[in-house]
């Protein structure tokens, strides 16, 4: 089925309304990172290691991919991180090439708390009506497909 050649302006609407409420929810984000010492993208780090699926560690380039950022950054990302005491690097247990990067302790409280606080902002934001969900970005995908039906 093609897509509509146009978007309705409930459309907009709804693309606008999620950005919105995405960007609100990134500031806050960003806001509590940097409350922690840490910047938005250290904070990012932390969560993707915690929350690499199967494992407690990732590449460099596995974290390059989540955080959608190139190599060499991620690098000098991890150095940061590293000097804070919040991550170690090793050489790949397959590949030694490879270094993995995993969780210290102090960047498993760390990501704990942010993690935490990121919850309950989201489920505050639920509760005064403003929910940031996958829900919003579905239903701005169902005004696009109810149009694309219609013509």
């Amino acid at each position: 089925m093609p897509l509509p050649s146009s978007l309705a302006k409930r459309d907009f609407e709804r693309l606008a309304d999620f950005r919105y409420r995405l960007r609100q929810f990134l500031r806050f984000s960003e806001e509590q990172a940097q409350q922690h010492g840490i910047t938005p993208q250290q904070y990012l780090l932390l969560l993707q290691l915690r929350g690499y699926p199967g494992r407690d560690w990732a590449t460099v380039a596995e974290l390059a991919e989540r955080l959608q950022s190139h190599h060499h950054s991620v690098v000098g990302l991890v150095s940061r991180c590293e000097g804070q005491g919040l991550v170690q690097r090793r050489p790949g247990r397959e590949d030694r090439r490879c270094v993995e990067v995993s969780l210290l302790s102090k960047g498993e409280e760390l990501v704990e708390k942010l993690a935490m606080a990121h919850r309950d902002e989201l489920i505050l934001l639920k509760q005064v009506g403003g929910h940031l969900s996958l829900d919003l970005l579905l239903q701005a995908q169902q005004g696009l497909d109810d149009a694309a039906e219609a013509e």
